[in-house]
């Protein structure tokens, strides 16, 4: 099932932030870059976003069935897909007590939407994909989890950016 995989990523995520001061979680290492903490928002934002829109195409008595798409492609970095608005993260400041809150949130949601959820109108309806093009609702939660893992690898770049610059 997706939520032990997703929950080992994000415990990978939150222990790459332990022990950081939130002053440099919230620094960007350049302008054209996200902070850590903002790539933290973007990870929530994108779970509760996939939450929401699982949870109104559920309610739709059409959604197209579609076959299952490649999505652990997700994790590679050498595909670059511009964040949706609706995902990209704030610029303002964030302590990590309060992003975990906010993380913890996020999945609580999803893992409330799949709970709730019959699994064959999972199987039967999708949603669509920047790359994918329309992906089966049953595949959104692993790639949950999917696009958080290609995330960590940022956050872990950006990171060493910021120490070795503090160093």
């Amino acid at each position: 099932m997706y939520k032990e995989e997703n929950a080992k990523v994000r415990t990978a995520v939150l222990r790459a932030v332990e022990g950081i001061p939130d002053e440099v979680l919230n620094t960007k290492p350049s302008p054209e870059e996200w902070s850590p903490m903002q790539i933290l928002d973007h990870l929530q934002l994108m779970e509760s976003v996939v939450a929401q829109n699982i949870r109104k195409e559920l309610a739709k008595s059409e959604s197209e069935k579609v076959r299952k798409k490649p999505i652990q492609l997700t994790v590679s970095r050498l595909i670059k897909v511009a964040a949706p608005k609706y995902v990209v993260p704030t610029n303002g400041f964030v302590s990590l007590e309060e992003m975990k809150k906010r993380l913890e949130a996020s999945t609580a949601l999803l893992d409330q939407v799949y709970r709730d959820a019959p699994e064959d109108a999972l199987e039967a309806k999708s949603l669509p994909h920047p790359v994918f093009g329309k992906v089966p609702l049953i595949q959104w939660f692993p790639f949950v989890g999917l696009h958080e893992k290609r995330h960590l690898k940022q956050l872990e770049k950006t990171l060493e950016k910021l120490q070795g610059s503090t160093n």
